[in-house]
């Protein structure tokens, strides 16, 4: 299984104050010890180098992303994310533009998603995107 892992989660690994009994956060460790093949991409990068402070934080992000490979969108998953959007529009859910993108990747590139953020859970009812779970 490769894993596509979430802001949210990625948030939590690097925050000092992150609860260990978070099972997201566990299956991150458990995943990153076994050596599993983790991906992520340059939207949740800068969301996390947006939302931590300060030069070391900058540094921890910066050294631990350097080693994870990256998937680059290209115009057809763009083109992709946005039918995805606005299919779970049409079936009532709102779903912000780069989770789409986010959810676009996963399925495009058969990856699990590891995420705590409720919005992919409603979204995995409508379209078949592959999400962690324990």
């Amino acid at each position: 299984m490769t894993l596509f892992v979430d802001t949210s989660v990625w948030s939590l690994a690097l925050r000092r104050d992150a609860p260990d009994a978070t099972p997201e956060l566990a299956a991150l460790r458990r995943a990153l010890l076994a050596g599993e093949t983790i991906v992520s991409t340059g939207l949740v990068l800068q969301e996390l180098l947006q939302g931590f402070r300060g030069p070391r934080a900058r540094s921890r992000i910066v050294a631990t992303f350097a080693a994870l490979p990256f998937l680059v969108p290209d115009r057809g998953d763009h083109i992709r994310a946005a039918d995805l959007r606005n299919t779970c529009r049409r079936r009532g859910l709102q779903i912000g533009t780069i989770d789409a993108l986010f959810a676009t990747l996963c399925l495009h590139h058969e990856l699990t998603l590891l995420t705590t953020d409720r919005d992919f859970h409603r979204m995995a009812e409508l379209v078949p995107i592959e999400l962690w779970t324990h």
